[in-house]
């Protein structure tokens, strides 16, 4: 943390791609802020010192306590005293895409190492169940028992390692879009401050759109159950309406709920509230600049990588399942024939080696909604 003397009006200088420009005070540097001159990322140091850091480090400016690290002290430059930074140009979609890939090559060790805490206790969790399946000890073998416990116990840790996980996504991508490197440990030390936070916010966030999934299932178990109602068909069809329009009312409010949590080191509710607010600015551009239809189309993109990889995995057990559908008409023997090819087909490896793919190639979705986070900021 910067040092901050109360009692001294403190002047800051601001590089921004490449050039000088201050000294100005907080209030100066507020309306910079407003104008969207000035990000988190851009470099910044007291025009009495020599000691760069980010912007997102002035006191009172971001409202950020702490970002991950300061850089090694550098020489001061000659200064555009008096100016203000050029206000910053919106990325394309493209430059937001090839900014993610090329963040991701550049810190692929720290996103890979990031992904090992929750990929590891998972797959741990997966095969221990899959050897307690296979396996022909009885329920009552204390082995049974232990490894039942152990594999709970990596289910448990994954999902505490969840939070770290996202906090660290944030910290790293903030500290190469700046320019800098950070070391694995470091971002892993700033993430877990932010572990209440974020896991606050996880529980809520992942909570309601599990709710919102089961309510789904629930209709669609409306409509088989009274398939022969045309009442009770046209009111699950209503509610359908009513769950996907929540679903969508929701993703909207959450679109940048991780950024302001960790990178304007906002509470709980301010985090909510100022990601709504964020996703539904910009009414005055035209609507595939927004920040609301720029996030839908890249959480599509991910969708449909991820359902790639899911039809790819599992293509000869759907092909299996849609020819039982087409042959078998009693619900309980179709039912009943599902879970006996599922059971019979036991350990996949290519789905467990896509799966592990998928996750590893996870960080790029975080990634592409940190930069659009910037430059939205930018843009309001």
């Amino acid at each position: 943390m910067i040092p901050h003397d109360q009692g001294v009006t403190e002047e800051w200088i601001l590089r921004v791609d490449g050039r000088e420009y201050g000294p100005a005070n907080i209030e100066t540097l507020r309306e910079w802020k407003a104008e969207g001159r000035v990000l988190p990322a851009n470099e910044a140091r007291r025009a009495d010192a020599e000691l760069w850091s980010l912007a997102a480090e002035i006191p009172g400016l971001f409202n950020v306590e702490a970002l991950p690290t300061v850089s090694a002290p550098r020489l001061i430059h000659s200064t555009s005293s008096g100016q203000a930074p050029p206000p910053l140009p919106p990325r394309g979609f493209e430059e937001i895409l090839t900014g993610t890939f090329r963040i991701y090559a550049t810190g692929f060790l720290q996103f890979f190492s990031l992904t090992l805490l929750v990929v590891l206790p998972s797959v741990c969790a997966q095969l221990t169940a899959i050897w307690m399946q296979t396996g022909r000890a009885s329920d009552a073998d204390p082995r049974v028992l232990a490894a039942g416990g152990f594999a709970f116990l990596m289910f448990i840790f994954s999902m505490a390692m969840w939070p770290v996980y996202v906090a660290g996504i944030q910290i790293i991508t903030t500290e190469i879009a700046a320019g800098r490197r950070i070391g694995f440990f470091a971002a892993l030390n700033d993430a877990v401050r932010f572990w209440p936070r974020i896991a606050a916010l996880c529980i809520f966030v992942y909570g309601v759109f599990f709710l919102l999934i089961v309510f789904a299932f629930l209709i669609a178990a409306m409509i088989v159950g009274g398939a022969s109602s045309v009442f009770v068909i046209l009111l699950a069809l209503a509610l359908l309406g009513v769950q996907i329009w929540m679903f969508g009312r929701f993703f909207v409010n959450v679109l940048f709920w991780q950024q302001f949590a960790v990178l304007e080191n906002a509470g709980v509710i301010d985090s909510l509230r100022e990601s709504r607010n964020l996703a539904r600015s910009g009414s005055e551009l035209p609507w595939f600049q927004r920040p609301l239809w720029r996030g839908v189309f890249i959480a599509s993109l991910w969708f449909a990588l991820v359902l790639a990889i899911a039809l790819v995995s599992e293509w000869t057990t759907l092909q299996h399942s849609l020819n039982e559908l087409m042959t078998i008409q009693d619900p309980q023997t179709l039912l009943q024939k599902l879970t006996e090819a599922q059971q019979a087909h036991g350990f996949d490896v290519l789905s467990f080696g896509l799966g592990i793919v998928q996750k590893i190639l996870q960080p790029l979705i975080g990634i592409a909604f940190v930069l659009l986070y910037f430059d939205s900021r930018k843009e309001r």
